[in-house]
């Protein structure tokens, strides 16, 4: 199976799952504990059927949407996530520049691979998120802020469902950790992929550029897991987040809020954007699914501030499932991820390429000549 052959989100996955050492593989797929959350992600779509209208007149489709001042040419964006460049070696530049040609909004995460300033200068024109964790050392959490404004990012993105790891059972049965600390089976799992292995030694070595001058993340004092359990602060309140939003004086989003009230408490302290989420299932399994919470939320503060989504979204469908019932725009992650695994900027390009392919044709085939054409007449619920 080559790149060529992979023409939808099954398939790169099924060829990332080749080219990826077993741990790294899990690591990217899993969620926590029994994965119930996970797999109701992407099956909470299939339970909202699609009306379409005829006679509209869809010669020309416009895909832009407009998420917290940032004009989009396109209604999703590359979320950020962590660890990317040991899928694949160009990690979060490939990220950065396939969002750059598609003219849509990528985010660079605390535990990303490569620095935000690096991305920011490459990519000016390019919408970019700082997608941060709130510490316990409050400076640490002022300079990053610092950081990203003195590099020219625009949204600041608070991630607050992460106040400690999630039980990613897939991780602890590898060892899948860094440092690595593999457990046999994880080092064997490593040994029948020797291709990646290679990259990992022949290429620029490997670190965490927004936390490498704060945290020591190089021996054996913190792994991941613990960064997670030890230096974030479950202590956080609202009257925390709302200093940090009047601190940094911009477009301020909040990432995985799910009940109404908390969406109206991140209205009520100034955020312009929330992100539905439960993190792709890797934190508290059983939880409600972003998709499930959307028209809930949109009713509650859809005038207020702007609602995204992220979570299980694999298809043209679901994009335009979520955008009939108010969402401004969605969020992939293990949508580019795989594909990053697959090829780099390569694989991306392709993956991304499809499900705007699916987009515009899905649109044609709902009536819809833009994202505004389409509402809660769109959908109804099984």
């Amino acid at each position: 199976m080559r790149l060529k052959d992979c023409h939808n989100f099954h398939d790169f996955r099924r060829l990332a799952r080749r080219r990826l050492p077993g741990p790294v593989f899990n690591y990217i797929d899993g969620g926590a504990d029994d994965e119930v959350t996970l797999r109701r992600n992407t099956s909470a779509f299939d339970r909202v059927d699609l009306v379409p209208n005829v006679l509209r007149g869809v010669a020309d489709v416009d895909l832009s949407v407009t998420v917290m001042g940032q004009k989009l040419a396109l209604p999703f964006y590359l979320s950020p996530t962590a660890l990317q460049r040991l899928f694949h070696p160009q990690g979060e530049r490939a990220t950065a520049a396939s969002a750059a040609r598609l003219g849509t909004m990528f985010g660079v995460s605390s535990l990303g691979t490569v620095s935000m300033e690096e991305l920011a200068q490459r990519y000016p024109q390019t919408p970019q998120v700082y997608q941060f964790y709130f510490h316990r050392d409050r400076g640490l959490n002022r300079a990053m802020m610092q950081k990203a404004k003195d590099s020219g990012i625009k949204v600041m993105m608070l991630t607050v469902d992460s106040i400690t790891g999630g039980n990613r059972e897939r991780d602890l049965r590898t060892g899948f950790s860094i440092p690595f600390r593999l457990t046999l089976s994880g080092l064997l799992q490593f040994a029948v992929k020797p291709m990646w292995g290679i990259n990992y030694v022949t290429h620029e070595k490997f670190s965490l550029p927004q936390l490498d001058a704060h945290i020591d993340m190089k021996g054996d004092s913190l792994t991941i897991g613990r960064y997670f359990t030890e230096m974030l602060d479950p202590s956080m309140t609202w009257d925390d987040v709302a200093a940090m939003v009047a601190d940094w004086g911009g477009p301020f989003c909040l990432k995985g809020v799910m009940s109404v009230e908390d969406a109206r408490r991140a209205a009520d302290i100034g955020c312009g954007g929330i992100v539905l989420s439960n993190h792709g299932g890797r934190q508290l399994d059983g939880s409600r699914t972003a998709f499930d919470q959307l028209e809930a939320v949109v009713q509650a503060v859809g005038d207020r501030l702007d609602v995204m989504i992220d979570g299980g979204i694999q298809r043209g469908t679901h994009v335009l499932k979520a955008l009939s019932l108010g969402a401004k725009a969605v969020g992939l992650g293990r949508a580019y991820l795989f594909p990053l695994a697959v090829a780099g900027q390569r694989g991306i390009d392709r993956a991304m390429d499809l499900l705007v392919a699916e987009i515009t044709r899905d649109m044609k085939l709902m009536g819809a000549r833009s994202i505004g054409d389409l509402g809660r007449a769109n959908v109804v619920a099984r």
